[in-house]
């Protein structure tokens, strides 16, 4: 990615998605998932929702940071760096939530979007 595309909060989320990637998933995890050991690894999306790195573009009010899209864009090719298998993990289950989030009743939003 260009630099000069990212604000400092999109600096800044690169910067912990990257630190993320090095700290929390393990080198056997990816091994474990290439070699199709591991079929969805919900550690992994419960760690990123932890660290507030899921539905970035979501409104705050869903437990979103109100991102653009420069800034998911961002965090996908920091998590690129794992492979192919967790980017389009991470991008379905930002795309899902994306659709909930537009165009989900507030009954659906309450039940799979964290408000805050």
């Amino acid at each position: 990615m260009y630099d000069f595309l990212l604000t400092k909060e999109e600096k800044g989320l690169q910067e912990e998605v990257r630190k993320f990637v090095r700290e929390k998933v393990p080198s056997s995890l990816i091994r474990a998932m290439d070699a199709d050991q591991v079929k969805y690894p919900k550690e992994y999306i419960e760690s990123l929702a932890a660290q507030n790195l899921l539905g970035l573009r979501f409104s705050k009010e869903w437990g979103g940071r109100g991102m653009k899209w420069t800034g998911e864009v961002a965090a996908i090719e920091e998590i690129g760096v794992l492979g192919s298998g967790m980017t389009c993990l991470y991008s379905l289950v930002s795309i899902c939530g994306e659709a909930i989030h537009h165009f989900g009743t507030p009954e659906q939003k309450a039940k799979y979007l964290k408000p805050t």
